[in-house]
C-alpha cells in the first residue's frame, strides 16, 4: 500500500507521505480515515499563522464529524514537529488523538515529546508535507475569527478538503 495521501482543497492540492516506521498505529488509524472517505467534505476548522493548520473533526456546517476509539500516543518516535511535519491533534488526555490532524507551518519544538507524563507527552508526528506546502501556507493566511463552536482562529471562509486519496 502506498504512504502517500493526496489532498484536494478549495485552496489547490497537497501531498503527505506517511511514516509507518516512526508511528505505525497512527499511520494504520489515518489510512482507515482516509479510505473510509472521513475527510471528504471535512474543513481545516483551526489556522493559526506561524504555527499550524488543523482538520479532519469538522464539515463545512461546523458539526463534529463520529470518529473510532483513540489511538495510543506514538511520540516518542524520535519525529520532531517541524515545518512541514503532520501531527495528530488530541485533547489534553496524550491518548485521545482520533481523526483530527494538523500541519505545522513552522518549527514547534514546544510540541515534541519530552516525557512519559501528561505535561510532556507531546503530539505524534507521523508524516511529511512533500508536495503543496505552498497550498497549506494559503490555508493558514485565510482571514479568520469566530465561527462555529470556535472564539478564534476559525476561517471566516470555510478551507474545504474536498477529498483525501490514498496514491
Amino acid at each position: 500500500m502506498s504512504n502517500v495521501v493526496h489532498f484536494d482543497t478549495n485552496h489547490g492540492s497537497f501531498e503527505i507521505t506517511l511514516d509507518p516506521q516512526a508511528a505505525p498505529q497512527t499511520v494504520a488509524n489515518f489510512l482507515q480515515y482516509v479510505n473510509e472517505g472521513h475527510y471528504d467534505g471535512t474543513i481545516f476548522h483551526r489556522v493559526i499563522p506561524g504555527f499550524m493548520a488543523q482538520g479532519g473533526g469538522y464539515d463545512a456546517t461546523y458539526e463534529k464529524k463520529s470518529t473510532h476509539k483513540p489511538v495510543t500516543n506514538e511520540a516518542d518516535n524520535g519525529r520532531k514537529n517541524t515545518r512541514g511535519t503532520v501531527a495528530m491533534a488530541r485533547t489534553s488526555d496524550p491518548h485521545s488523538a482520533t481523526a483530527q490532524f494538523f500541519v505545522n507551518v513552522a518549527d514547534n519544538a514546544f510540541l515534541d515529546h519530552t516525557a512519559k507524563t501528561d505535561s510532556g507527552w507531546g503530539y505524534t508526528v507521523f508524516g511529511q508535507v512533500t508536495s503543496g506546502m505552498d497550498v497549506v501556507d494559503r490555508i493558514v493566511s485565510q482571514e479568520t475569527g469566530k465561527r462555529g463552536p470556535f472564539s478564534k482562529d476559525a476561517p471566516l471562509e470555510p478551507v474545504v478538503i474536498n477529498s483525501a486519496r490514498v496514491r
